[in-house]
């Protein structure tokens, strides 16, 4: 999971890519960058660490043009402390390109091995992103025959990334001296939305972006989403062209997007984060229902914040009072998302105090969106002991985590998972819980999907069936073997 974005706009840029990169900071923490292109010269900055802290006004002004990308890190592949890995990424044939990326390439081993012994191009990093860049680029080269840039060149040369390039990916582009570049995989795992504003004579200004919120901050009507294997081109002064570049494009979006990662005032592929969250916690309420006697509980609390929506419509679906009994510092960075176990850890008493008042002699049911490691829940459930609780029900707006995520967030391996090999009981006493209550698969995907055309979601940390069908037992274990997080 990585935060995107990309701006064709009729005045200096860099600004309104910060402010883009700012609204977008929950998606990664562990480094950010910024490029922006000058008639034909382009200019970058990246730096680690989150976006107020990266960028000095020296920084900002030397990213002079009216076209811009920026990207914040959340790293699934390669090193978080890497500053060579921070995007975007650099190649300089043809014309000179650089890009960002969202998601995790599936098939990096083998355009390893392709892009050294048959396309003769170096690589310097562990990226999967400098992957990418570099096969856009040799498939570019490989159809460019003059100067000018025909924009059916470059949705060829998308097309034939897709046939190469497996796993998910939304990603923007700068081409020097052309234009901005974005397209999405075939399976729409990974989310990109378009937008424009008039600007009276001059014309219109488009911006790309992971979320819709950058959108509406800015300004700009939503257009749509990015359809699964389009490509957009949007040339210097902001003529928009699409193509659908992928010979069978399906959209099956993340779920983990909805439970969690996106921000609540965005809307995705037509889905309203905050409804849906809403839906998963009626869902939830009634696999509560059927699993506890009523009259147990004396409050509902939420951890805040993603899981509020939902531990909301659970009181009130129950008819349990809702209390809020987490304090949330918010001047620490999502523990889900922290590089490494050890900071994690550290982070969660860090970042959540218990008020002993809203606990002291309460039997509490805490609703969280999702139970990955278990390092937060477990910690979470001994606030609430340590605060008075005489009785903790933990309960979780996803299923059970049991299998590595390839898509993109940082779940590479089953070891790492408290629900992997366990059943639920098992599960609870792990977290120290006196009860475990999960929500159903078929649930959340109707809370998901409820209202819309989409069919299916991305679901495989829950069901262990992998959508982009290329992901095999032996790849798992090379994962296991080769990607900490």
């Amino acid at each position: 999971m990585c935060g995107i974005v990309g701006i064709v706009s009729s005045s200096p840029v860099n600004q309104q890519v910060y402010d883009a990169l700012s609204l977008l900071q929950h998606r990664g923490q562990d480094s950010t960058g910024i490029a922006t292109v000058e008639g034909r010269v382009l200019h970058m900055f990246k730096a680690k660490g989150q976006v107020r802290e990266a960028y000095r006004t020296r920084d900002m002004r030397s990213l002079l043009g009216t076209t811009g990308l920026g990207h914040v890190r959340y790293a699934t592949r390669g090193t978080a402390s890497s500053e060579e890995e921070a995007q975007p990424f650099y190649v300089n044939a043809p014309y000179g390109i650089i890009l960002v990326h969202n998601g995790n390439l599936t098939n990096t081993r083998e355009l390893s091995r392709e892009l050294n012994e048959v396309d003769r191009r170096h690589l310097n990093t562990n990226s999967d992103t400098e992957l990418l860049v570099n096969v856009l680029a040799h498939e570019l080269q490989q159809r460019v025959t003059s100067d000018d840039l025909d924009p059916d060149q470059v949705f060829a040369a998308i097309s034939r990334l897709h046939e190469r390039v497996e796993g998910s990916y939304a990603a923007i582009a700068l081409i020097a001296g052309h234009g901005l570049l974005a397209f999405r995989d075939p399976f729409g795992i990974r989310p990109l939305v378009l937008g424009r504003r008039s600007t009276g004579l001059i014309g219109d200004e488009w911006v790309v972006a992971s979320e819709s919120l950058v959108l509406e901050h800015g300004g700009y009507e939503i257009v749509r989403d990015l359809a699964p294997g389009e490509a957009v081109f949007i040339s210097l002064s902001g003529e928009m062209i699409s193509q659908q570049c992928a010979a069978d494009p399906r959209l099956i979006p993340c779920s983990f997007e909805y439970v969690y990662l996106a921000r609540p005032d965005s809307i995705m592929n037509g889905i309203s984060v905050y409804e849906a969250r809403l839906r998963l916690g009626d869902r939830l309420a009634d696999t509560i229902e059927r699993h506890m006697p009523a009259g147990d509980v004396d409050v509902v609390m939420p951890i805040p914040d993603s899981s509020r929506p939902a531990a909301m419509q659970v009181a009130q679906k129950l008819g349990i009072e809702y209390r809020e009994g987490f304090y949330k510092n918010r001047y620490v960075g999502r523990t889900f998302i922290m590089p490494g176990q050890a900071e994690r850890k550290k982070s969660v008493k860090q970042k959540l105090n218990a008020m002993s008042s809203e606990f002291a002699g309460k039997s509490i049911l805490i609703v969280d969106d999702s139970i990955v490691r278990g390092t937060t829940s477990k910690e979470i459930v001994e606030m609430a002991r340590a605060a008075g609780a005489r009785k903790v029900t933990f309960t979780s707006a996803a299923p059970p985590v049991r299998y590595p995520h390839v898509y993109g967030i940082n779940m590479p391996t089953s070891r790492e998972l408290v629900a992997h090999g366990r059943k639920i009981p098992e599960i609870g006493m792990e977290l120290g819980a006196d009860q475990l209550i999960y929500q159903e698969v078929a649930d959340m995907q109707a809370a998901i999907t409820e209202g819309t055309s989409i069919q299916d979601l991305e679901m495989s940390c829950f069901t262990g069936d992998y959508v982009t069908g290329t992901v095999s037992p032996e790849y798992l274990a090379w994962v296991e073997q080769n990607q900490n997080s």
